[in-house]
This record gives C-alpha cells, sequence and structure tokens, in this order.
C-alpha cells in the first residue's frame, strides 16, 4: 500500500476528528517522495519521533515510521537544532513519519488505555476521564478483587519496574481507572468515580497528598512504559490486516 492509503487505513478507525483539540498534528507528518506511488512493505513503530528511532528505522530499511510522539505540536516550529536533524534523517532515508496521539490512547482496539484494561482483564470496560472536552481513558472492573502485587504483575508481566507507587487505598483493590502517559492531574475524576485504583504514567509532586488524603491507590508505571502498548497492537493489526511487515523499536527512557 501507498502512503496516502496507509493514511486512509489508519483513520477508518483511529477516530481523528473526535480529538481535534489534540495539540499533536495527528496523520502524516512528513511524506515520502512519492506518497501516491512508492508502496509501503516495511513499517517500523515506536513511542517517540526521536533521532534513535529515525535511525533504527533507516538501518531495517522502514518506508515508514508510526510514532506516538510526533515532531509537530500545535504549531509550525522552525527547522533548527535537533528539529532539523530528526527531518533531515527521515528525508535523507525517503522515510514517511505518522503520528496518532489521543487517538491512539482512546482506540478501542489499539489503544493503549484499552490494551492496558485487556492485559489487567478488566470486565466492564468503558470510557473514562475528560480532558478539554475529549474521553481518553478507560475504567473497569475485576471479577475478583485483587492485591496491588498481583496487578503490578500483570500489568507488566516481563518484570518492567513502575515508577511510583502511592498504595494509599484499599488492599482488595476491584475498580480500576487508567490514562496512559502524564495524566496525573486526572487522579481528582478517579477520586470522585469511588475508583481503588488509578494507573497512569506519571504524577507530579502534587499528587501525592492528594491520592493520600482521598485515601486511593496510584500506579504511575511509567510514561513511556504504558504507551508501548498501543503501538505494538497498531504494529500487530498492521501486520495482520495489511500484509505489512512491521518491527516495534524499543527506546526505554526510563521515565
Amino acid at each position: 500500500m501507498t502512503l496516502h492509503e496507509i493514511d486512509a487505513w489508519f483513520r477508518s478507525f483511529l477516530d481523528m476528528h473526535a480529538f481535534a483539540q489534540d495539540s499533536s498534528q495527528n496523520g502524516i507528518q512528513v511524506q515520502n517522495v512519492n506518497p501516491d506511488g512508492t508502496h509501503i512493505i516495511k513499517a517500523a513503530f515506536a513511542v517517540d519521533a526521536c533521532l534513535e528511532t529515525i535511525e533504527r528505522a533507516a538501518k531495517i530499511q522502514a518506508q515508514l515510521l508510526v510514532v506516538h510522539h510526533g515532531l509537530f505540536w500545535g504549531k509550525e516550529q522552525v527547522l533548527t537544532g535537533i528539529h532539523y536533524r530528526r527531518i533531515k534523517a527521515l528525508m535523507d532515508n525517503d522515510m514517511a513519519l505518522y503520528a496518532s496521539h489521543l487517538p491512539l490512547d482512546a482506540d478501542e482496539l489499539t489503544g493503549n488505555n484499552y490494551g492496558i484494561a485487556r492485559r489487567l482483564c478488566l470486565s466492564n470496560i468503558r470510557p473514562f476521564g475528560l480532558w478539554k472536552g475529549m474521553t481518553i481513558g478507560v475504567q473497569g472492573e475485576f471479577d475478583q478483587s485483587l492485591c496491588l502485587d498481583t496487578i503490578i504483575r500483570r500489568l507488566f508481566p516481563n518484570g518492567e519496574k513502575i515508577q511510583t507507587l502511592l498504595p494509599f487505598g484499599k488492599k482488595d483493590i476491584k475498580k480500576v481507572a487508567i490514562i496512559s502517559g502524564g495524566a496525573g492531574n486526572q487522579l481528582q475524576q478517579a477520586v470522585q468515580e469511588k475508583i481503588d485504583l488509578f494507573i497512569t504514567g506519571e504524577i507530579g509532586h502534587e499528587q501525592y497528598h492528594e491520592a493520600l488524603e482521598n485515601g486511593i491507590n496510584v500506579i504511575a508505571g511509567g510514561h513511556y512504559q504504558t504507551e508501548t502498548v498501543g503501538v505494538s497492537l497498531l504494529a500487530e493489526k498492521m501486520h495482520k490486516e495489511l500484509s505489512v511487515e512491521t518491527v516495534f523499536i524499543d527506546v526505554p527512557t526510563g521515565l
């Protein structure tokens, strides 16, 4: 498929219009030389459009790099410094860049939050978490109450270390809300919904006392780690449905 055909495929299930207030310029951010003629036979997937992911994608001769965090946010940016070097690396290798930020967070099939909910084996999964009028997270329940240790093992079955644990709520956890990435400021919504455990990627200093005084458990699993889920699921879907070779490029930040 060509770049424009793949763009149409992405837009058939990633609801770009529902997240019009997303500061990310979702969709094609950098095209290849011939977006209607060059066939994409290998696509790389990564969380971040940084120089390392671009260079590693070039080494495996990918014609497309798909990321959660792209290069363009809200306004045009001058092509200087690292921004220039990243875009030059894409253009030197005739590699297109595609970004999906909030649409990928919220998608029911390939999204970070639904993906984490299914990994945890939650039931009755439904939308949660308003941000600028857009619902980006999910909530659900365990069929039987679980302890934090069991939940953490399900969240990261390969033994990845969580960034922060605030065990300030119930020991037996039933209701869970999830917003990947940097959603610590959405904690109050979890409190209002009487959630037992709020899972996000990272939290701020001020959320410590907010969680303690409201008696709620919080897992900050790492901004990066909680957002590897969506791009991995998206890569699987592309390979299965479009027969495009896909490769996930892992560049963890520890944050």
